[in-house]
């Protein structure tokens, strides 16, 4: 063995000695930790454990996308507001999305009066705390009329100090988180073909359109409308979708909030499209809106994908504001529950655990589709 391959050897050996080192003096420290808190919890007469997850929780919450009682175990109650924190987070990723392209767009356009538009939008929403726009849109929607004096359009839809009421497929809400999934597996199926932007889009809102009317017709019940409109009957609204003031103020003040960061990212990555390629495009007689769909936002896709993905892992953290108006999400019935059970450390570890769960999974996301949009040498 050369003088060369001996160095290389005793580095190797160096490097896997301190990385062993590392690993267990980590070990030692959260063994120590451990140790240490329960032994503290001991002296305080508190029970350590997760055994208390079986126990009734005794209290009720507002929002569920399943049935719910008092009664129900903390492990049912902590995968409801597990459910509800995905629901709202997938939602506000999705029209966070939506609109932070198209006002992302507006921004690199060429009218003033819509850039101009979607400029001061950005400023606005981004430079305001989300908590605050969140607890201002609350007050004014829990200040609304009653449901007798409801707003309305066209009597199919209605806002009131109850919510937002909207004419819906005659579904279960377990069919309909179902459909939703299902249409996100659409989506992703879509973007794994490399479909044609516009093209893609037109797919996919078209197949979950009728996806979902033929889901109503086959799961309805029997004598049922294809849709549900939602009518007073007495104090309140019967039929049809209603959105709780807790989870319309959720959506909204995200979505306003999101949108405005990822308006910025979306025109950052179309300024960075080389110019000579929409002149390309013009030369050859294209659209404005074919220059956007197959030359402008395809090359900006691969620069905006990893920032965009960030936001959406902002945007699923963001869901933890909800404790602020007494939405059910995780973070909100983690808090009750170590109220009610004393279970501070086995609670935390579940809420951290389930956001590294969650986020994870949308930082593999994002790391899939970037690799899908990359150019591919030849």
């Amino acid at each position: 063995m050369s003088k060369a391959d001996e160095l290389r050897l005793k580095a190797k050996r160096r490097k896997i000695l301190i990385q062993t080192g590392l690993i267990g003096l980590s070990i030692v420290v959260i063994f120590g930790a451990v140790v240490t808190a329960r032994t503290n919890l001991q002296s305080l007469g508190l029970t350590s454990g997760f055994g208390f997850l079986a126990r009734s929780t005794g209290w009720d919450y507002s929002f569920s996308l399943v049935p719910k009682t008092i009664m129900d175990p903390y492990s049912q109650t902590l995968f409801v507001g597990f459910l509800n924190t995905l629901f709202v987070g997938f939602i506000a990723i999705f029209l966070t999305t939506l609109f932070g392209f198209i006002i992302g767009t507006a921004r690199d356009a060429s009218n003033i009066a819509i850039k101009t538009a979607a400029t001061v939008y950005v400023q606005i929403f981004r430079n305001i705390p989300l908590i605050l726009q969140l607890v201002f849109l609350y007050s004014v929607l829990i200040n609304m009329p009653g449901p007798r004096q409801a707003m309305s359009i066209a009597d199919t839809v209605f806002l009131s100090n109850r919510g937002l009421m909207l004419p819906g497929l005659s579904v279960t809400p377990g069919v309909a988180v179902a459909l939703l999934l299902v249409s996100l597996a659409f989506g992703v199926f879509l973007i794994w073909r490399k479909s044609d932007l516009l093209r893609g889009l037109l797919t996919w809102g078209i197949g979950s359109i009728l996806m979902c009317v033929i889901a109503a017709i086959a799961v309805r019940p029997e004598g049922a409308s294809l849709v549900s409109v939602p009518e007073l009957k007495g104090l309140r609204f019967r039929g049809g979708i209603t959105i709780p003031i807790e989870l319309l103020g959720m959506i909204v003040a995200i979505t306003l909030y999101g949108s405005a960061y990822i308006a910025e990212v979306v025109r950052g990555g179309l300024a960075q499209v080389p110019k000579g390629l929409t002149e390309a495009g013009q030369a050859l007689g294209l659209t404005k809106g074919a220059i956007w769909s197959r030359i402008k936002m395809p090359m900006a896709l691969r620069s905006i994908i990893p920032p965009l993905g960030n936001q959406w892992i902002f945007m699923m953290k963001a869901t933890t504001i909800g404790v602020a108006i007494g939405f059910s999400d995780l973070f909100y019935i983690v808090s009750i529950s170590i109220t009610q059970s004393g279970q501070t450390l086995e609670l935390i570890a579940i809420l951290a655990g389930a956001f590294l769960l969650v986020n994870g999974g949308l930082a593999i996301f994002t790391n899939w589709l970037n690799a899908r949009m990359k150019l591919k040498a030849h």
